[in-house]
């Protein structure tokens, strides 16, 4: 639904998610290991560079919450280096919109 917008920025995800991405939306994703494999730390790296603009972190909230360190750990990178950060899709549709308007132009000045 938000290809019209995500075609224009260039995307980072987890490996399966990447390729998910990829496939469903023909988008091209630059893809990182599985998160459990290091993923993780190649995101966080990323944001504490200030590379990344805006995180999209979709969860089932019906499953277990047994990753709840790892997108604590993300979320707080994520608010010290003023990145927002989306969990739902509710968010996400919001960031993608302002994304699209350059309502986060702003985050340019910071790089």
């Amino acid at each position: 639904a938000y290809r019209h917008i995500l075609c224009k920025h260039t995307l980072h995800a987890p490996s399966t998610t990447g390729r998910l991405i990829e496939e469903s939306a023909n988008l091209s994703v630059h893809k990182y290991l599985a998160e459990r494999l290091g993923g993780e730390q190649q995101i966080g790296s990323r944001i504490s560079n200030n590379d990344i603009d805006i995180l999209i972190f979709l969860q089932e909230s019906n499953y277990p919450r047994e990753r709840d360190q790892e997108v604590a750990s993300i979320m707080h990178l994520c608010d010290t280096h003023n990145i927002p950060f989306a969990t739902n899709l509710a968010t996400a549709e919001a960031l993608l919109c302002a994304l699209d308007r350059g309502d986060l132009d702003w985050r340019k000045v910071l790089k």
